[in-house]
């Protein structure tokens, strides 16, 4: 009786001890045990958040990772799959407490929280890129209990936000901003996946009128970035996604409808980290890497 008394005791004490939280997100509601051991992750920004704030995955997928994750590519660590195909036997194989994959994943949401609880990070970077990926940081920090870790950096990250969001109030410049792929340069509105630029930063758009909401972006010509003249021309060189050493970008650029300028003239074409803006959107040291693109730029 005695033993049994203890036993129980302890398991009433191992219990007292498991800590859940709720998360919502894009997904739906999971309910997961604090601090979990086995986590598998599947994108690039998600990696990103995890890595920064000392947390070290079991698995995850290989393709388009940052330079700066390059340790989780290479030698043999465990693969999840890749960025568009979640591998599900070797996600089983791990015994994960929790998977945690970007928007991309989130309609494998059902299949995937069969093998373990899900959690999808999606900063909205459509509406309001700065105020959702805080969202995101803050999920990690109550599932691993890292959330005052987590405030630190928000608070630090947040000051330079707002001092460029300043500096473009005081001196408004119009920007236009584009993407190569394959030889189609698209333009990028206000509303788009870059949204950030305008809503967060503060950039002035160059003509609204003549380009549509579009997540996308719209095909343009180099006549039309002529007539626009922006004051700073963005450009993500999404070539490089195929080709890292592919210089077809700057080529393309490189010609007198674009020379005329005021961008170009004034030295103010800016190509953006195609890690930070583009691939690992919603990281921690991706959305460093953004504030760092435009301080420099701005020379504040």
């Amino acid at each position: 009786m005695k033993a049994l008394s203890l036993f129980c005791l302890l398991f009433a004490s191992l219990s007292a001890h498991a800590k859940t939280v709720t998360i919502e997100h894009v997904a739906g509601t999971t309910v997961i045990e604090t601090k979990p051991q086995r986590v598998v992750v599947i994108g690039a920004g998600a990696l990103d958040m995890l890595d920064y704030f000392g947390i070290t995955p079991v698995a995850v997928n290989h393709d388009y990772q940052p330079d700066y994750l390059k340790k989780y590519t290479e030698g043999d660590y465990p693969s999840a799959g890749t960025l568009f195909e979640p591998s599900y036997e070797d996600i089983y194989t791990q015994k994960p407490d929790l998977i945690i994959t970007g928007p991309r994943m989130a309609g494998n949401y059902q299949k995937l929280s069969e093998i373990a609880p899900m959690v999808v990070l999606s900063p909205h970077a459509t509406d309001g890129y700065w105020e959702s990926t805080q969202e995101q940081w803050r999920i990690i920090g109550r599932i691993f209990e890292v959330s005052e870790k987590v405030e630190e950096i928000i608070s630090r990250i947040d000051k330079d936000f707002k001092a460029i969001k300043a500096f473009n109030a005081q001196h408004p410049a119009k920007s236009l901003t584009v993407m190569n792929f394959g030889g189609n340069v698209t333009a990028f509105s206000e509303k788009s996946r870059f949204s950030s630029l305008y809503h967060d930063f503060g950039f002035q758009q160059t003509d609204a009128q003549k380009m549509k909401t579009n997540g996308h972006g719209d095909l343009v010509s180099f006549e039309f970035i002529r007539e626009v003249n922006p004051d700073y021309l963005f450009i993500i060189d999404g070539e490089k996604l195929r080709d890292a050493k592919s210089e077809q970008t700057r080529e393309m650029f490189d010609n007198e409808l674009v020379k005329q300028t005021i961008a170009f003239q004034k030295d103010q074409i800016v190509y953006l980290s195609l890690n930070a803006w583009y691939i690992s959107m919603g990281g921690v040291r991706a959305t460093e890497i953004m504030v760092q693109d435009l301080k420099t730029l701005l020379g504040i």
